[in-house]
């Protein structure tokens, strides 16, 4: 079986984001970029997976030119036999419709039978690319799950429902499974890994080797469209309330009732 893992590369969690100019989208001068954090637990449950059977294949899906072949590396460094960099000029601008679009062709094209994604991308956390990949290709999908386990032709996962109770969802394969955290401990790269990650391949495909029509991605197609963005407010300095505790204690209500408004 292959096994497909959908990663995104992202923005790292404890760099400085600056918004440019005219709100179209960052400044990515100094900005360190890392594999998105919940694809790190489909990458890692998918090379368990494969641990369990060694015929089994991981490959690495992803959109992006060039610039993010180095967490391609990382991914193929720390087990994922191959992978497959999506690379069309006619992907600029599409929404989340048009790269499901484009992944779910070039998993169909490599063959897969499981794929596996990240619950959500931190930068835009629509959450919403695993459920259109597993409807384009027809699949059974399980969103937000935190346990897999394969038996033969049929799957079980479960996932946390709220209120310390869990949903069990079991069907059978192909399968599309969005992972969330505590499904595993993403492991790191080894020097061994990343010696051997040169040697492996990255295959570069455009919309049309991966019989994608151009007019349903991009811009042009996009239902939903990002009109601009921008940093929240700076938050208001703390203040600090005086007086005994009851007249404290008076304060604090008056101020979370009248100007907070939170009770």
């Amino acid at each position: 079986m292959k096994i497909g893992v959908c990663l995104k590369q992202v923005p790292a969690t404890d760099t400085r984001i600056r918004v440019n100019a005219d709100g179209t989208g960052i400044v990515t001068d100094d900005v360190k970029f890392e594999i998105n954090p919940y694809d790190e637990y489909a990458l890692e449950e998918g090379l368990r997976i494969k641990g369990t059977d060694a015929s089994r294949e991981v490959i690495v899906f992803t959109i992006g030119g060039a610039e993010c072949e180095p967490r391609v590396r990382d991914a193929l460094a720390r087990g994922a036999d191959r992978a497959v960099r999506i690379d069309d000029a006619g992907l600029a601008g599409s929404d989340a419709l048009g790269i499901a679009r484009a992944l779910a062709a070039a998993t169909k094209e490599q063959g897969v039978g499981l794929v596996l994604c990240g619950r959500q991308a931190i930068d835009g956390d629509s959450s919403a690319v695993p459920a259109m990949i597993a409807e384009i290709l027809g699949w059974n999908q399980v969103c937000y799950a935190d346990k897999l386990v394969l038996e033969g032709a049929t799957f079980t996962a479960q996932r946390a429902a709220g209120g310390g109770v869990r949903e069990v969802v079991s069907g059978a394969m192909p399968v599309v499974v969005s992972c969330d955290k505590g499904m595993n401990e993403p492991r790191t790269a080894t020097l061994p890994g990343i010696m051997k990650a040169k040697a492996k391949k990255i295959d570069v495909k455009n919309l049309a080797a991966l019989g994608v029509d151009a007019g349903t991605v991009g811009a042009g197609a996009a239902i939903v469209k990002q009109n601009n963005m921008g940093l929240p407010p700076a938050r208001p300095p703390g203040r600090m309330l005086q007086g005994d505790a009851t007249t404290v204690a008076a304060e604090l209500v008056r101020l979370l009732r009248e100007e907070a408004k939170v009770i």
